[in-house]
């Protein structure tokens, strides 16, 4: 063998031993894993020291769009429909997450995910977990910091830090962005979110209260109390009392002739 032909078979080895590892790493996260390592797109941040890294290629995911006759910051779809959007917090154990996601799938419901973006940086396959199951994926800055608070250029930084990481992992910047630590975002940043690519502000008009961990019975009887046709509701991934109180919050949604939908579909 010349020494040409040594170095294109070293060079060759190497690239087996990259993909084999990828591919390793990715079944470990849940997602499929790829035939070969893929480069990651140009916004993709260089991931933090010890964290996971997916570079999947996946089909686009669904964007955010402007609605027609909707405010800037939206707080509660059409009161005239059978439907309300329950909206959730993405972080915390993904354990918990995906037993969320899955009570919501056993009876039939979709969800909104508003995902922080260090979250799917420890957590990257979720990301295609959320799409897959036919839930809506959006922004809830990268750190969840207080935003309304932040300098207008940190603020900024917040908002476009979560959404390179979603275009990285789905194609897309996500169908919603909603502020870190307030119900409300400030003018300010309902600005910038229009800049960083997101017509609308998605808020809501119930608040759960399941962050306080008041027990399952206490999160079912707060929504079930004062959801109304057309709700936003918010709720949060990592909390036990959210993952027992769902089931019997969605039965009780059934029985009056609500369905609980992704906020994209709430709105269409």
């Amino acid at each position: 063998m010349t020494p040409i032909d040594r170095r294109r078979a070293l060079r060759a080895g190497a690239g087996v031993a990259v993909a084999a590892a990828l591919a390793t790493s990715c079944a470990d996260d849940g997602g499929p894993a790829p035939a070969a390592p893929a480069a990651p797109a140009a916004l993709s941040p260089t991931p933090s020291p010890g964290r996971a890294r997916d570079t999947r290629t996946t089909t686009a995911a669904p964007a955010a769009r402007r609605y027609p006759g909707q405010p800037a910051q939206i707080t509660h779809g059409p009161r005239d429909g059978d439907r309300v959007a329950l909206t959730f917090h993405g972080a915390g154990d993904p354990a918990t997450a995906n037993a969320v996601l899955a009570e919501a799938e056993r009876a039939g419901a979709r969800v909104t995910v508003l995902a922080v973006g260090d979250w799917l940086d420890e957590h990257p396959g979720l990301a295609r977990r959320i799409l897959d199951g036919g839930h809506d994926l959006g922004n809830h800055t990268r750190r969840h910091l207080t935003i309304n608070e932040m300098p207008e250029a940190d603020a900024y930084a917040e908002i476009t830090g979560c959404a390179e990481r979603l275009r990285r992992l789905t194609g897309s910047i996500g169908t919603w962005f909603r502020p870190s630590r307030t119900q409300y975002a400030t003018p300010l940043v309902v600005r910038l979110a229009r800049r960083a690519g997101y017509p609308h502000v998605l808020s809501y008009d119930l608040d759960s209260l399941d962050a306080t961990s008041p027990g399952a019975t206490a999160v079912t009887r707060t929504v079930a109390g004062q959801i109304q046709r057309g709700s936003v509701v918010s709720l949060h991934f990592g909390y036990a009392d959210t993952v027992a109180a769902l089931p019997p919050l969605l039965d009780d949604l059934h029985r009056r002739g609500l369905r609980a939908v992704t906020t994209t579909e709430l709105l269409s």
